[in-house]
C-alpha cells in the first residue's frame, strides 16, 4: 500500500459542533491530494466521538485518548501515527483553514523547504486576552530562541514526514515546535494563512499559559545551546562561583591572620555558599554528561542528523582521465 502523499493531523477537544464542518471542509480542500487525516479526541467530555464517527470518511482515523492530555501530547500521537510523505498540523475549532494546505504543501515540494508555517496575517481573536500576550510571547521567542517566524502560535505548518517525526514533542512545547525542528537543521519559511472566528465552543487557552510558556522557553534555551554539553553550563556557572567564594574566603584569611574578628561576616557566610554552590553546580554537570551519554548511547541514538547521502555510480573506463605514466611519475 503506498504511502499518501499527506497526513493531516487534527486535535480535537470538546468540538462536537466543529466535527461536521471541519471534515467536510478538509475533505473538499484535499480532494486532488491523496491524503490521509487523523483526528486525536483529547479526552473530550461532550460527543465528539460520536460526530467523528457520523462524518469520517474512509481515509480517517479516530484516535481516542482514556483523558485529556494536553495539544502537545495529542500532537505527538497524530504525527506517530502518520504515514504520509509530508504532515500537515492544525486544530479541530475551524479556526485554521484547511484550504490553505494544499497552496504550503505545494510550496514545500517545488521550493525544497521542510517546514513551512502558517502566519495568521488577519487574526481572529480578541486584542487584550489573545493578540497582546501572543504578540509579546512570538518576539521573547523569536529573539532568545534566534528562530526568526512571526506566529509561534499558529498550528497550521506543513512539514516533511522525517522532520515532524524526529522532533521528540513531551509536556507543552508545541508552540516550541520550530525550535525543535530547527534543531534538526530544518529549513522553514512562513506563509500568509486564513484565520476564522470561533463559532462553536470555548477557548482552551488563555493568560494562564504566560508562566508554563515562560518555563518552556527556559528549557527550549537549554536544549538549544547545551543539551548536548551541560557541563559547559553548570561547570561553567560552577567555577565561576567556586572561584569567586576562594578569593572571598583567603581575603577573609588574611584579615584573620592580621587580627580582626571575621565570626559572623555575611562576606563569610556569603563565600562559604559560593564555594559548596560552585561544587555543586559542576557535580551536577558531570552528573548531566552522564545522563546525556547514557541517552545516547543505550538507545543506540546519534548527535547528529543527516539529511541525505549521495552515492556516485562507477563511471566507464573510457570516460575516466588517466594520466600518462610521466606525470603521474611526476607526482610521487
Amino acid at each position: 500500500m503506498s504511502k499518501p502523499q499527506i497526513s493531516v493531523v487534527i486535535t480535537v477537544y470538546n468540538e462536537e459542533d466543529n466535527i461536521q464542518p471541519l471534515l467536510e471542509a478538509t475533505y473538499s480542500a484535499l480532494e486532488a491530494i491523496d491524503y490521509e487525516v487523523i483526528l486525536i479526541e483529547d479526552g473530550s467530555t461532550d460527543r465528539t466521538v460520536e460526530e467523528v464517527k457520523k462524518y469520517a470518511n474512509s481515509r480517517t482515523k479516530l484516535i481516542i485518548f482514556n483523558r485529556n492530555f494536553g495539544q502537545t501530547t495529542a500532537l505527538a500521537a497524530g504525527i506517530d501515527m502518520a504515514t504520509g510523505e509530508y504532515i500537515a498540523t492544525m486544530d479541530g475549532d475551524l479556526q485554521n483553514d484547511p484550504t490553505d494546505i494544499p497552496v504550503m504543501l505545494q510550496k514545500a515540494i517545488d521550493e525544497e523547504w521542510d517546514v513551512v508555517a502558517g502566519r495568521r496575517a488577519n487574526r481572529k481573536d480578541g486584542f487584550v486576552l489573545r493578540k497582546i500576550p501572543s504578540k509579546i510571547a512570538n518576539w521573547v521567542i523569536r529573539n532568545s530562541t534566534k528562530v526568526y517566524l512571526n506566529d509561534y502560535g499558529c498550528t497550521l505548518r506543513v512539514y516533511k514526514a522525517e522532520i515532524a517525526q524526529g522532533m521528540g514533542l513531551y509536556g507543552e512545547l508545541h508552540r516550541f515546535i520550530p525550535v525543535l525542528a530547527k534543531q534538526q537543521g530544518a529549513q522553514m519559511t512562513e506563509v500568509d494563512v486564513k484565520h476564522h472566528p470561533r463559532i462553536h465552543g470555548e477557548s482552551k487557552y488563555g493568560l494562564s499559559r504566560t508562566f508554563k510558556v515562560m518555563s518552556d522557553l527556559i528549557l527550549m534555551l537549554f536544549f538549544q545551546k547545551y543539551f548536548q554539553r551541560p557541563i559547559h553550563l553548570f561547570g561553567g556557572i560552577g567555577l565561576i562561583a567556586f572561584m569567586i567564594g576562594i578569593v572571598i574566603n583567603f581575603y577573609l584569611l588574611i584579615l584573620k591572620l592580621i587580627g580582626e574578628d571575621i565570626w559572623g561576616r555575611p562576606l563569610m557566610i556569603l563565600g562559604f555558599i559560593l564555594v559548596l554552590g560552585g561544587i555543586q553546580f559542576v557535580t551536577t554537570g558531570i552528573i548531566a554528561e552522564i545522563i546525556v551519554r547514557t541517552y545516547f548511547e543505550s538507545q543506540n541514538k546519534k548527535t547528529y542528523t543527516i539529511k541525505s547521502v549521495y552515492q556516485g555510480i562507477q563511471k566507464p573506463l573510457e570516460d575516466l582521465q588517466i594520466l600518462p605514466n610521466d606525470k603521474m611519475g611526476s607526482n610521487l
